[in-house]
């Protein structure tokens, strides 16, 4: 039986608890491929500490990260953790930028959905989360990003079993999704629906699940089942 369905009710169950969330925080579209980097492994805050240190020095741009020495980057992102990885994991995508696309963000988002995910993730250090998050909210592009919450949540909710794949995970939402509307109102939903995901799995749906008060409670499988006895 397909999951579409109940896919969509949790979407709509969350949107009308949370309402637009508008993630993903930031001010230019090279602001977000920087977070999406320094994001792997740590918390949102950390992360708000090292693009604060980018911002202070003018250097949260393409020209800024191209022509800081990679020691100084390091220390200027070290509160993200894993600083030396990901300092040089950033001038990685510069010079993937500059080399393949001229230092142009727009030409690179032009490129096939397809094609683009390859290419980034053929770099090093960039996964299919940090691949997502950067088509997604940097490029608007219709792609789904799944998290460590996104597999928790499904699992729980009999979606898919333990252990699932990122890419079945991925392909379920996408296919509930298929026929909502052209490819930037697909992108709008999957914004909206991992931002409410990540929101829920901070309020609720941790490692431990804390269900009192929870949105989808109802749409557990155990309330449906004893819902439907009645």
């Amino acid at each position: 039986m397909s999951s579409s369905p109940q896919i969509r009710r949790i979407y709509r169950a969350l949107a009308r608890t949370y309402g637009p969330l508008h993630w993903w925080p930031a001010r230019t579209r090279f602001e977000v491929i920087v977070g999406a980097f320094l994001t792997q492994n740590t918390s949102w805050k950390n992360v708000e500490h090292a693009l604060r240190n980018l911002r202070r020095d003018g250097l949260l741009n393409l020209a800024g990260l191209r022509r800081t020495p990679v020691d100084e980057l390091e220390q200027l992102v070290r509160p993200s953790g894993y600083f030396r990885q990901k300092a040089a994991r950033l001038k990685t995508f510069v010079a993937y930028l500059d080399t393949r696309y001229g230092g142009s963000l727009s030409r690179m988002f032009a490129q096939p959905i397809d094609q683009l995910r390859a290419e980034l993730l053929a770099l090093n250090g960039v996964g299919p989360e940090t691949a997502d998050a950067i088509l997604l909210y940097a490029g608007k592009l219709p792609v789904f990003v799944v998290d460590a919450y996104t597999k928790r949540m499904f699992e729980r909710h009999g979606i898919t079993s333990a252990g699932a794949k990122y890419e079945q995970v991925r392909s379920q939402v996408e296919t509930a999704f298929s026929s909502v509307g052209s490819g930037s109102q697909i992108a709008h939903h999957y914004s909206e629906f991992h931002a409410l995901i990540v929101q829920l799995g901070k309020d609720y749906c941790g490692k431990v699940a804390n269900c009192q008060g929870c949105a989808l409670r109802r749409l557990l499988p155990e309330a449906e089942s004893s819902e439907s006895s009645r």
